[in-house]
């Protein structure tokens, strides 16, 4: 039997490994966790999300939703599993993380092509072809082998975690429960505040004790997920022009109108546990209990988790992958996920699935032909391996990375509807042609 190692379980790994197992090769799957854990997991579930619960909008006629669109009609396990256990989010796409993460690591555990080995990995194997998908938390012994092969220069950057806490403690008198301009159900708590308590809360951020970066170390952040204190410091009114924007969420029976408000979103099913949006942080956990304790509903919030910074991991993709995400100097060697530069839980995946299916598809002798630039996942397969700029940033996707034929619509609206139709009938021309 034809035979793949796939080095990490997080989204893209464990996409991969399902990927390529279903096509009949043999794969050796290694997820160093719970033997070596990191400063961010809180589990040894695989395909676990770390950042937040949410994967991003699930709104028709969004980049996001099309990605997520993409993959359910690929048979995504990852898609499957999230689709199965969402919970209440608006507009998003947000999971049960349990329940999700243990339907995944069963399936993987269990599927009879995958070798589940618990083991970390501190060198890259010699047989080939072997998929590194450990993601932004990627080893030190294995990231000193990665920078043998590209150079230790630009390796990462940081990124930091929301807090979490514990619903029954919220004062639900001062808080109240809708979705920006009444957009999908009010599945959004929202703790409001007029602009002396907005201009307190700033002032304490900025004031708040942070972690310290070691002296050898460059804190330089991917500007979708900024720390609450970085946006502070920035300008009194950064914060209320980003992550605390008023805007949309009047009062839904006095019609107020507020200076700020931060926005809570639940973690489960069950509602026992709220996510603070937009308030990623590096503050030490007694400053963030006594800074965020100052939002109105939040005065005896209890905390489940406290928000942490960790290093992020990736390579500069296009000057060292193929579009098939191969390594320019050794074909049998893929890069796949958060490494290559793509940012957010679902474009993980897509990239452990591209890598996962075209492997399967060479190592069967099967033609296989990469999806056009006009989907979404080709998109961000240009992107991660056409030289652009020099500044090689990781990017969600967006429209902005689609590439359109014919006269540009003027029209945003109507533009980015005839984007997604594009890229539907591109992608199902395309599985139809490449996947037969």
């Amino acid at each position: 039997m034809k035979r793949l190692t796939v080095i990490g379980a997080g989204l893209a790994g464990s996409e991969a490994a399902w990927q390529a197992a279903e096509r009949g090769i043999s794969v050796t799957l290694y997820e160093m966790r719970p033997t070596v854990n990191t400063a961010a997991h809180q589990s040894d579930q695989c395909a676990e999300l770390v950042c937040s619960n949410s994967m991003g909008s699930n709104l028709s006629g969004s980049a996001p939703h099309l990605l997520k669109e993409e993959l359910r009609r690929l048979g995504s396990l990852v898609m499957r599993s999230a689709d199965r256990h969402s919970v209440p989010a608006g507009g998003a796409l947000a999971v049960d993380r349990d329940l999700y993460g243990k339907e995944i690591t069963q399936a993987l555990e269990n599927h009879p092509n995958i070798e589940f080995r618990r083991e970390e990995l501190k060198s890259i194997p010699a047989d080939r072809p072997v998929i590194i998908a450990t993601g932004p938390l990627t080893s030190p012994d294995l990231s000193e082998e990665i920078a043998k092969i590209i150079g230790s220069e630009h390796l990462y950057f940081y990124d930091a975690l929301s807090p979490i806490i514990d619903a029954d403690t919220i004062d639900y008198s001062k808080a109240f429960f809708a979705s920006r301009y009444g957009k999908g159900t009010d599945d959004y708590l929202n703790c409001p505040m007029n602009r002396e308590e907005y201009q307190k809360f700033v002032d304490e951020i900025n004031g708040a004790k942070k972690v310290v970066f070691k002296s050898f170390e460059k804190a330089a952040y991917f500007e979708g997920c900024v720390p609450i204190e970085e946006l502070a410091r920035r300008g009194e009114k950064t914060l209320a022009f980003g992550p605390l924007k008023p805007v949309g969420l009047n009062h839904p029976e006095t019609g107020e109108r507020y200076a700020a408000v931060l926005q809570l979103r639940k973690e489960n099913k069950e509602g026992t546990a709220y996510n603070l949006v937009g308030c990623q942080t590096k503050m030490t956990y007694p400053e963030q209990k006594r800074v965020f304790r100052m939002a109105p509903g939040l005065e005896n919030a209890e905390f489940f988790r406290y928000g942490a910074i960790h290093r992020n991991t990736y390579i500069n993709a296009p000057d060292f992958l193929n579009r098939d995400l191969s390594l320019k100097t050794d074909p049998g060697l893929y890069f796949a996920g958060q490494i290559v530069g793509v940012e957010g839980y679902v474009e993980s995946c897509a990239m452990g699935m591209m890598a996962g299916i075209g492997i399967a598809r060479k190592l069967l002798d099967q033609v296989f032909e990469l999806p056009p630039a006009q989907t979404a996942i080709g998109a961000l397969l240009d992107y991660v391996s056409e030289n652009r700029k020099a500044n090689y940033q990781p990017m969600n996707i967006n429209f902005g990375l689609f590439l359109q034929e014919g006269p540009r619509e003027r029209d945003k609206k109507l533009r980015n509807a005839k984007i997604v139709q594009t890229a539907l009938d591109k992608h199902d021309q395309w599985m139809k042609e490449s996947l037969k």
